[in-house]
Order: C-alpha cells, then sequence, then structure tokens
C-alpha cells in the first residue's frame, strides 16, 4: 500500500489501544527532551506555563542500571541514585565514595501523568532492564533514535539506530513486550528524517508495526545543524503512515510555541507539536496567545528559580539554565556568574522574597558560606587524621623492622651464640688430664696452682 493509499485507509481513524496508565499523544504541544536545559526545574516550569506533557533528558541504559530508588525526605522528590564509578577517598575530596550520584529525579505529584522517560540504548535488553527500574512512575517509555550527538551515536544509540532499523524495531517490540503488559505504560519512539523519502517511509512503516502508540519526527536529518532550516516535505507522508497504523505522530523541529504548533499539526494532519529550543529560551512559549502568550525574563526565571530551590536543582545546572533564560545584554548577567549559591542569586537578581528559602536550600546543599566552611574543616580534620593514621601505621612497621633486625644480629653473633642454651656444653679439664700438652702451649708451669682450663 502506498503513502496516498494509507491516506485514504487513515480515514477509518485506527487507533493503537492506550494502556491503563499510559497517556495520548493526540492533541498535545509537550516539551523535548534535552540533556541540562530537560532537568525537574525546567520541566516544571513547562508545566506551570502550559506543556501537556514533559520529556525528560535522554538516560542511558547503562546509567539507569544498578540504581536505587528513593524518596528525598527533604523535598519529596523521587530519586534514582547509584553510587558512583570508580569514585575513591583522597586528601582532595576523602568523602567522594560515600556521596551517590543522582541519574535521574522526577515530581511524584506535579509530574504523574504528564512525564515521558526518554532512553538512550542500542540492545533490546538492556532497554528494557533500564525501562523497568523507572516505569511505575512515568507515564511512557520513549526510545531516542535521533540525537546526532557524539556521546549518543557512538554507543550504537539515538541516530545511530537510524543506520540499524531492525535492531530499533528489536529495541520497540522488546519494551512493548515486556513494559506494557505489566506497567501498562505506552512505548513510542524519535526519529529524524532519512536522506529520501523512500527510506524515511520504509522506517516509519517498519516502527509503526512494532506496538509503539507514538512517533515523534524531527524534521531533519541527522547531518542537519539546529541552525538549518527545518525541511516538512516529507512530513505528510510521515503522518499518513503513522495513521495507517493507529499510532500518533508529533512534529518537531523549529516550533515556536503552542500556536504555531497546532498550525502546523492541522496543516499537515498531525496530531501534535514538541518544541525544544524555544521552550529552553522561554517555557512560557506553551501559553496560549490568548491566555497571556510569552511572559517577561523576570517573571519566568523567578518562577524557574522557585521550583530549582524547591527540588534541591544543582546549583551548576540551575547557573547554567539562568544564563539562558536571562537575555545576554542584561547588567545582571554578570552579577549572576559570580554567585557561588542560591543566596547570592536571588540578591544579585534582585528576588528578596526568596532569599530565606535560598538559605535552607544553601545549607541544604552545602554550599552556604557556613556549609562550605565546616565542610572545608571536615575534611582538613579528615585528612589530618589520615596522616595521623599512616604515621602510626609507619612507626609500627618500624619497630618490627628493628626487632626483626635485632633478632637476626642475635643468631649471627658468636658470643651470644656461645651463651645459647643449644650451644654444645663446654667441657671443664682439670690441670694434667687430657693433653699434657695443653698447658705448656698456655706457657702454665706443670707445678703451678691447679686450675681449670677450657677446652
Amino acid at each position: 500500500m502506498t503513502a496516498s493509499e494509507g491516506a485514504a485507509a487513515a480515514t477509518v481513524k485506527l487507533k493503537v489501544p492506550i494502556p491503563a496508565n499510559g497517556v495520548d499523544y493526540r492533541g498535545k504541544v509537550v516539551l523535548a527532551p534535552m540533556v541540562r536545559s530537560g532537568e525537574l526545574p525546567s520541566r516544571l516550569l513547562a508545566l506551570h506555563y502550559g506543556a501537556d506533557l514533559v520529556w525528560g533528558p535522554e538516560t542511558v541504559d547503562h546509567a539507569m542500571i544498578g540504581t536505587t530508588r528513593s524518596v528525598n525526605p527533604s523535598t519529596g522528590m523521587v530519586e534514582y541514585t547509584k553510587p558512583p564509578p570508580n569514585a575513591q577517598p583522597s586528601k582532595k575530596n576523602p568523602e567522594a565514595h560515600k556521596t551517590p550520584q543522582l541519574i535521574y529525579r522526577l515530581d511524584p505529584v506535579r509530574e504523574r501523568g504528564r512525564l515521558i522517560f526518554q532512553i538512550g540504548t542500542s540492545d533490546p535488553d538492556r532497554a528494557v532492564a533500564a525501562a523497568r527500574l523507572v516505569a511505575a512512575d512515568v507515564a511512557g517509555i520513549d526510545v531516542n533514535a535521533g540525537c546526532p550527538k557524539p556521546f549518543s551515536t557512538s554507543g550504537g544509540m539515538g541516530a545511530a539506530l537510524l543506520k540499524t532499523p531492525d535492531k530499533l524495531c528489536a529495541i520497540l517490540r522488546a519494551l512493548v513486550g515486556s513494559i506494557v503488559p505489566e506497567f501498562q505504560v505506552g512505548v513510542s519512539v524519535k526519529i529524524r528524517l532519512l536522506e529520501t523519502p523512500a527510506e524515511t517511509e520504509s522506517l516509519v512503516r517498519a516502527l509503526c508495526q512494532t506496538g509503539i502508540t507514538g512517533l515523534t519526527i524531527h524534521c531533519r536529518t541527522a547531518p542537519m545543524r539546529k541552525t538549518e532550516p527545518v525541511k516538512r516535505e516529507q512530513l505528510k507522508m510521515i503522518v499518513d503512515v503513522c495513521h495507517m497504523h493507529g499510532v500518533a505522530c508529533l512534529i518537531n523541529g523549529d516550533v515556536a510555541g503552542r500556536d504555531e504548533g497546532m498550525q502546523l499539526a492541522r496543516e499537515y494532519g498531525a496530531d501534535g507539536a514538541m518544541i525544544a529550543t524555544a521552550a529552553e529560551r522561554n517555557s512560557s512559549c506553551f501559553r496560549a496567545a490568548e491566555h497571556g502568550g510569552m511572559a517577561d525574563w523576570r517573571e519566568l526565571v523567578e518562577h524557574y528559580l522557585r521550583f530549582a530551590m524547591e527540588v534541591d536543582n544543582k546549583f551548576g545546572n540551575t547557573k547554567y539554565q539562568l544564563n539562558i533564560l536571562i537575555p545576554g545584554r542584561e547588567p545582571l548577567l554578570k552579577k549572576m556568574h559570580t554567585a557561588p549559591n542560591y543566596v547570592a542569586v536571588c540578591e544579585a537578581l534582585g528576588y528578596n522574597s526568596l532569599v530565606d528559602q535560598a538559605r535552607v536550600v544553601d545549607e541544604r546543599l552545602s554550599i552556604s558560606p557556613e556549609a562550605k566552611a565546616r565542610k572545608k574543616a571536615a575534611k582538613e580534620a579528615a585528612i589530618k587524621e589520615k596522616d595521623r593514621q599512616q604515621q602510626l601505621l609507619q612507626n609500627q612497621e618500624m619497630k618490627q623492622q628493628q626487632q626483626s633486625n635485632k633478632r637476626k644480629f642475635s643468631d649471627s653473633s658468636p658470643t651470644l651464640r656461645s651463651t645459647s642454651p643449644l650451644s654444645p656444653p663446654r667441657k671443664v679439664l682439670a690441670e694434667g688430664e687430657g693433653n699434657g700438652n695443653c698447658n705448656v702451649a698456655f706457657g702454665v708451669s706443670s707445678q703451678a696452682t691447679p686450675s681449670a682450663t677450657l677446652v
């Protein structure tokens, strides 16, 4: 069946069943998966301004496998952590081996039913193992088959899967066969265009036959950069193939906001749109014009800071995102760059109402001046204690060596050996006994007073 024939068949409105705990992508404008810019505070900001769904940042299966799920008692957030790889205590960081590595964090209340976990994988078994850990906390599992960056493609993941369609289909079938029945959440995939419409159509058709509920198409090929204009010539064909199999199709690539996303969906017959770069710069792009449209950066940043502190977001990541949210020509940006903690950021940007909250968070994250001083003192004390233990060990080894040397000297000394209980008994000869030449040898007269001679 050709794409045109499929378009006619799509009028039947086939629809892959949505699992009980899953979510339908139809009629939605969603936040794209973004490394660093897709952490929890950014997702909460997008939801605040009207995003229907949010994708978390791509999380590699190897990183997820081996994690432990826990609820942070201070924030209520669900966190997946694991021991840091090859972390050994050192003088610079004696507590390195005790600090868990945060792999994934989510909000079990505000993200409930609206968070899609995107996995980076190149193996069906690992994909299932990683997805099984988090599936109960999310509304869907999405496979990244579109990221062209080397950290993803070098491991056979991301856009590299476009060159191995059989492997990609195997991964999707494994997830659909294991995760869907066990957790009742849907499985989807995000891809890019291939070089020719025929290649793209063949791939999309194969993907839609794996049992997925949704497909997102980034309207660029893998070699294209985000500065290059998108190519939407194949979009209608892709949508038709998806609908032929009852799969929801989202548009991605240079979508500026909710209004434009829905307009593009209507124009090409798609089911919704995914926003990346525009949302990274200003998440209020998810708010329709009739509901207020784009917000001023100061309002945006204040909300972002609140969310970041509510979830104990890593301060380095917060500064990274603020650098994107605050316009480059703002004088306050330079002050923010030098801020060492949340209190300094709030004071520099003039958000005085957030300072008290910032103090609590800085203390919890050990980045307040007092916490840093305690940490420094503890580190110095740990180093001193380690040096003391090493010195004690060296002294003990030196003492043992001295004792060993003393025993060796004792065993090799003739004088000491003669008095040893193990030495043969000395024979006492009275004068005149034994060899008579004995006394002559010692120059002693035979008339002398009898004496004992040691032989």
